[in-house]
């Protein structure tokens, strides 16, 4: 193939390289370095202009589109959440969306949105009716008192590739799914297109990462600290009680948010907690590279990394029939964090449910912010 011709690896994403480059690593706690340098944690802009898209009332809630460029790749969209009709300074949560292997949307799962505003695909996200018992979690906590931003992260949703012409490797790997769809006289939707390429591409996203000295967890990680801060900045959010919490993937990105940034007081994991050693050798194809990073089992088991958070207290749940993880490996985990935390500090609670977050699961954690970070005006 002629190289002048050739789609690019990173399609969207060409100012990528230099902005890793020139943007330096993340600052964070020194307990905290390794794992950002295993990690190849970029620092986020120290200033990020955040442009309001639009902004309705709709059952109780109040629903804010937002917007913010971080300097390379397309923007970030965000909703903000929040009790309608509130002036006082709520505790806020950032709600970070999960894996799914869908990255056509990503934080839209999240919201429940006024009638005419839903984001393209997020209403058929399959993610919220198979994952989240059919519930928008960051409208539901809202609804409890909190102001709830959730974005999407890096390669999904508005941060996704843009896939409409795959570089090489994928659309060699894409013809045979393509061909599967003709075989059985199946037209695939946009969404579905979308994630069976992105689905090869997260490979090629990996392999670049790591040439640039970064990661896919790394570039994620970036995001999220960016959008940790641009919660802290918002009108009536309280930057002294910040929380925030995930399932799967979002419970991964939960964990290592903490790890790297002090400003977490409290967190929740819902369906990623187990120790590395467990996942060999039947368990490492059903996890993508956010979660396995070249020499990140190096530093630790995944659940020793909770202590290089600053966080009061934090609840893990897990589902006791998960099967991306053997139950051998989350008792371990349990265990492990048992001794690793002082009484009072880590929760650990088990449901017997498969990989999903149900609307048991999501109230534990609602409820168990209204605690940690409590709800209304500052005392």
């Amino acid at each position: 193939m002629d190289p002048s011709t050739r789609p690019s690896a990173i399609p969207g994403y060409e100012d990528w390289p230099g902005y890793v480059r020139s943007s330096g690593p993340a600052t964070v706690p020194p307990r905290s370095q390794r794992l950002a340098d295993t990690l190849g944690v970029p620092s986020p802009p120290a200033a990020i202009e955040v442009a309001t898209q639009w902004e309705e009332t709709h059952d109780g809630v109040t629903t804010t589109a937002l917007s913010w460029q971080l300097g390379f790749g397309p923007a970030t969209r965000a909703w903000l959440v929040r009790p309608a009709g509130t002036a006082e300074r709520l505790p806020g949560a950032l709600a970070l969306h999960c894996h799914a292997g869908n990255k056509y949307t990503g934080a839209s799962r999240l919201i429940e949105f006024p009638p005419g505003r839903s984001e393209p695909g997020a209403e058929d996200d399959p993610a919220r009716h198979d994952l989240y018992d059919g519930r928008a979690s960051a409208t539901e906590l809202a609804r409890e008192g909190f102001a709830v931003l959730a974005h999407d992260t890096f390669s999904w949703g508005s941060r996704r590739f843009t896939l409409d012409v795959p570089p090489w490797r994928t659309a060699d790997a894409l013809a045979a799914r393509q061909a599967q769809w003709r075989e059985a006289d199946h037209v695939p939707g946009p969404a579905e297109a979308y994630n069976a390429a992105a689905a090869f591409h997260e490979d090629t996203v990996a392999k670049a990462a790591g040439l640039m000295g970064t990661s896919l967890a790394g570039m994620v990680a970036h995001d999220d600290l960016a959008a940790l801060g641009v919660l802290a900045s918002l009108p009536g959010v309280d930057p002294s009680r910040l929380g925030c919490f995930g399932f799967s993937g979002g419970g991964g990105r939960a964990l290592v948010l903490a790890a790297l940034s002090p400003a977490v007081r409290s967190y929740a994991v819902t369906a990623m907690m187990t120790t590395f050693d467990s996942l060999f050798p039947a368990y490492l194809d059903a996890h993508s590279w956010l979660l396995q990073t070249p020499g990140l089992g190096r530093l630790g088991e995944w659940p020793e990394f909770t202590a290089f958070a600053a966080a009061e207290n934090f609840l893990v749940q897990y589902a006791s029939k998960d099967p991306l993880f053997p139950p051998q490996g989350m008792r371990d985990a349990n265990r492990l964090l048992d001794n690793l935390h002082s009484a009072g500090t880590y929760t650990g609670t088990f449901w017997p449910v498969g990989h999903e977050f149900s609307a048991g699961m999501q109230q534990e954690v609602f409820d168990f912010f209204r605690t940690s970070l409590g709800t209304g005006v500052t005392p």
